[in-house]
């Protein structure tokens, strides 16, 4: 059982128990399924827990050159790497760091395939195709909305792809089902179908929160298998991030005033939605209270409001079955995934620090931020 009193606050605190779950559920996928899956760094990048992921999944994606270099360095492995636009001065670091490239546009693949080939071709290179169709709601979040900058149109390509492309990337999948995939598969099939005979590999990208509840991983295996039929030439590819740590953790905080006003009672906490869960207000989407519920008349109700000068930093409304007092605890939900890779020090506001709470019951601090921190980013 977990002590909170023993956590410092604010805390992010990962439950390794809860992790390897996760992590066993996903390599079970990627060994039934014959596919590789592979830990998306844009969601999940807690580096002192890679030791454990490394135990079921050995793999990751990088979104940039210093994505690039942890994969590397502390997944012990090269990246498989994708960006909107590389540059000169960061494409010897994305190449001395990846196994796979992908390009976003024609032009960024026909800039920089030459400085490939000078590397003796030792990475894969791909295209980031897009294929105009997401389930994705939120436009925020949606590759695919017209005029998207990410990845290139059916039409755009020909007949032929360039010399030198092995594989093919799209991503079009938010918190997905496997259902959502199978729309996306037919999509691309007939948008790209031409191709898929001539590449080597295939990455469908994140989004598939394999480890959700009610999340049909049977459907998932059996399309991803009736897919590799089909096309029994390419590797197929994953990079889910989310699933890696859906509900693995939580952020700790802890109540330091009451306010009220016109009867709107307010807890200000020792961190901020806007600093450490951005998601919250982007999104954006409700948390989960741990030990409190949405509004219910006759119980003692709050908004949360974070601790920067933002008006708009706040959240609500959760009901409690006593009335909050200073000091009290404030456990928030599944805040591991898109809130650490997230964070910023807006306001000098301390940055939670970063912990594990071990299978033995133990907590184990990974990183504590002060004064320096904040000072080093502004100069």
């Amino acid at each position: 059982m977990i002590d909170f009193n023993v956590i410092p606050s604010p805390c992010y605190v990962m439950e390794e128990k809860l992790l390897r779950n996760n992590l066993a559920l996903i390599k079970s996928v990627k060994e039934r399924a014959g596919v590789n899956i592979i830990l998306a760094f844009k969601a999940f990048a807690l580096w002192k827990s890679f030791p454990i992921v490394r135990e079921y999944i050995p793999y990751s994606t990088a979104s940039s050159k210093f994505e690039a270099q942890l994969a590397f360095e502390e997944m012990g492995s090269p990246a498989h790497t994708y960006s909107p636009a590389y540059t000169e001065a960061d494409f010897p670091a994305i190449l001395k760091y990846s196994s796979h490239v992908t390009f976003n546009s024609l032009s960024q693949f026909e800039r920089f395939y030459p400085m490939v080939k000078a590397d003796g071709n030792r990475v894969s290179c791909g295209l980031r195709i897009n294929p105009e169709y997401s389930d994705v709601e939120t436009d925020l979040y949606n590759p695919c909305a017209p005029g998207s900058r990410m990845g290139i149109i059916a039409d755009l390509l020909g007949e032929k792809l360039p010399e030198g492309v092995e594989g093919l990337h799209f991503h079009t999948l938010c918190e997905s089902t496997s259902f959502d995939l199978e729309k996306t598969l037919g999509e691309v099939e007939k948008r790209f179908g031409r191709f898929l005979p001539h590449i080597k590999w295939l990455n469908m990208g994140g989004g598939h929160l394999m480890t959700r509840k009610g999340y049909d991983t049977e459907h998932l295996i059996s399309l991803l298998q009736s897919f590799k039929v089909k096309h029994p030439n390419l590797e197929i590819i994953m990079e889910p991030g989310s699933a890696f740590a859906w509900q693995t953790g939580f952020l700790l905080t802890t109540v330091v005033d009451i306010v009220e006003n016109h009867g709107i009672k307010t807890a200000i906490i020792d961190a901020s939605f806007t600093c450490h869960m951005p998601d919250c207000l982007e999104m954006p989407y409700k948390p989960v209270i741990r030990n409190a519920t949405d509004p219910v008349e006759g119980k003692p109700t709050y908004r949360i409001g974070g601790n920067s000068c933002l008006s708009g930093d706040y959240m609500g409304d959760w009901s409690f079955d006593e009335p909050l007092k200073i000091g009290d605890k404030i456990v928030f939900e599944d805040m591991i995934h898109y809130t650490i890779v997230k964070t910023s020090m807006f306001n000098g506001i301390p940055h939670p620090s970063l912990a594990l709470w071990s299978k033995d019951d133990e907590l184990v601090v990974y990183r504590t931020f002060g004064y320096e921190d904040y000072k080093g980013r502004n100069g």
